[in-house]
């Protein structure tokens, strides 16, 4: 993981955001190699889940033809969204902070393991990457012992996390990067929301947020998309945008970070069908991920556990990654396709509207306790064709699009041994992206400079400039060019040598393969393209 963010730094995919200033945690700026990685991230999913589509067939697995439309909705939206969606009162993380450092942690992430020594018994903490490395350094610092009567502590039980030890133990935790032992406070709720202010008086009742998530664009849209096209359900509607949480602890490079982008669907069906499409669903985002790359034992789809469920929810399943900065057998989150039910339309329907001055009225239940403030609208559906009216269904493939990209990153480096220009072995590094994905598609590299080489070569680089992104490179050792292209996940490298200038042919040049062979100039647009595509 340290070599892949060196190269991410080096080559330019990422950069810490505000770095000249010391850098702002959980932030990153996509560097000129990463934003068009990301970019092909986001472009493959827009047009395999949207434009590409057929609404006349059903595709593989899919119980029915469906249609499939985008939005691009707002960041900041009225408030009550936030209120009626549960963000308001429940996006909540359980926080402790450090009374000594004034730092804060989030509750279930600082991991930490029970040590006696010198007649004390002490829950020692840590939030490092290497944990039980960093916890038994903290245990010494702890009982004030040198490395040499390390074997004087006796560890008790395995590493666990802080929020599985009871909150009076609290009062025995050597906090992770506190000198005294308890200094932790009891844990509490943090909103993760961000709160901002609308308009120039900047008072209390302007107060909005910053969309923790994009899906509640689409539902508060839903009825706007169907009166304004001729879409039927089943329907799904895709938006690729961004989000914001204040995390507590970001951490893991891109991975948990407080703004990030989000590739999502909500797929509006008839509630007899839903169990249906949650499985088609779950099968095609997973395919999606295996088709670009990721496979093998570090992809897994897990369902979760009944315990694990929303309560509003039948049925979620995760697409995750073994990402190289979790431990062995742990896996990160890419995307999760959950079965929402009709729980999002009905909670933004609740509530209706006090016709003589507009404000929400609040609704109670049987016990005269208040329920969600909805906005009032009909957001269900009529079949014009059976008549039937129903509230939909909604299946979920929410998807991460930075998180994706770092795993496409994570899984692309490899190294290996490849001979230089004078025969010696060398260990290459080499960014394999599926071609669709990669940042630069081919280079276009004259063998020397002279002869007419570099003519022909910038003449080949304009054309293709047209079609993909490129580079021209005539810049040292041919094989040196090769290497910079390989680190950076060029698929092809086209070379103008002297059989060129005889027979209108160049070299190309596979990254993977290392596999050579020659192409037309006429024909290396088409060459290309077909190779990318299939």
């Amino acid at each position: 993981m340290e070599k892949l963010v060196s190269l991410c730094r080096r080559r330019g995919f990422l950069f810490q955001s505000s770095e000249i200033y010391g850098g702002l945690n959980g932030f990153w700026d996509y560097g000129p190699l990463g934003v068009e990685l990301k970019r092909n991230v986001k472009e493959a999913w827009w047009r395999d889940m949207v434009t590409g589509h057929d609404e006349l067939s059903a595709p593989n697995g899919a119980p029915s033809p469906y249609e499939m439309v985008g939005l691009d909705c707002t960041i900041i939206m009225h408030p009550q969204v936030w209120k009626v969606s549960g963000h308001y009162d429940l996006f909540c993380d359980q926080m402790v902070d450090c009374r000594e450092t004034k730092k804060r942690y989030r509750y279930d992430q600082v991991q930490g393991r029970w040590a006696e020594a010198k007649e004390k018994r002490v829950f020692v903490t840590s939030v490092a990457e290497e944990v039980e490395e960093d916890i038994a350094k903290r245990g010494l610092k702890c009982f004030n012992l040198r490395n040499k009567d390390a074997d004087q502590i006796k560890w008790d039980g395995p590493v666990t996390s802080l929020d599985k030890i009871a909150v009076e133990d609290l009062s025995s935790a050597f906090g992770p990067d506190a000198k005294e032992v308890g200094t932790l406070t009891e844990p509490r709720d943090f909103n993760l929301m961000f709160k901002t202010i609308v308009g120039a008086m900047g008072s209390e009742k302007d107060a909005a947020y910053l969309r923790p998530e994009t899906a509640q664009g689409i539902f508060v849209n839903f009825k706007n998309v169907l009166d304004s096209t001729r879409v039927r359900l089943p329907l799904g509607i895709a938006q690729i945008g961004k989000s914001f949480r204040n995390e507590i602890t970001p951490r893991n490079f891109t991975f948990r970070s407080r703004e990030f982008e989000q590739m999502e669907i909500e797929f509006f069906c008839h509630p007899n069908e839903s169990a249906k499409w949650y499985q088609y669903w779950r099968d095609r985002r997973f395919k999606w991920y295996t088709d670009h790359g990721l496979a093998g034992e570090r992809l897994i789809l897990r369902d979760h556990d009944p315990d694990e469920l929303s309560h509003y929810s039948t049925g979620t399943a995760d697409v995750e990654y073994a990402f190289p900065f979790l431990p062995e057998g742990e896996y990160g989150e890419l995307e999760g396709i959950a079965h929402r039910g009709d729980f999002d339309l009905r909670s933004h329907m609740e509530g209706k509207l006090d016709p003589a001055s507009c404000p929400l009225e609040v609704q109670k239940d049987e016990h005269g306790k208040p329920v969600h403030r909805g906005s009032g609208k009909d957001l269900t559906y009529r079949d014009d064709l059976t008549n039937e009216r129903y509230t939909p269904h909604v299946i979920e493939p929410s998807a991460g699009a930075d998180r994706a990209t770092l795993a496409f990153l994570c899984e692309a480096y490899c190294e290996d041994e490849q001979p230089d220009d004078k025969g010696k072995m060398q260990t290459r590094t080499v960014m394999k992206f599926h071609p669709r994905l990669a940042p630069i598609k081919a280079a276009v590299l004259p063998l020397v400079k002279k002869d007419g080489m570099p003519e022909i070569a910038r003449d080949l680089y304009r054309v293709l400039k047209k079609k993909m992104p490129v580079e021209y490179d005539e810049k040292s050792a041919i094989g040196r060019r090769y290497r910079r292209q390989d680190e950076i996940g060029t698929p092809y490298c086209l070379t103008i040598d002297g059989q060129t200038l005889d027979d209108q042919t160049v070299t190309l040049r596979d990254r993977d393969s290392l596999e050579q062979v020659r192409v037309k100039l006429d024909d290396v647009v088409s060459e290309i393209e077909g190779r990318i595509d299939g």
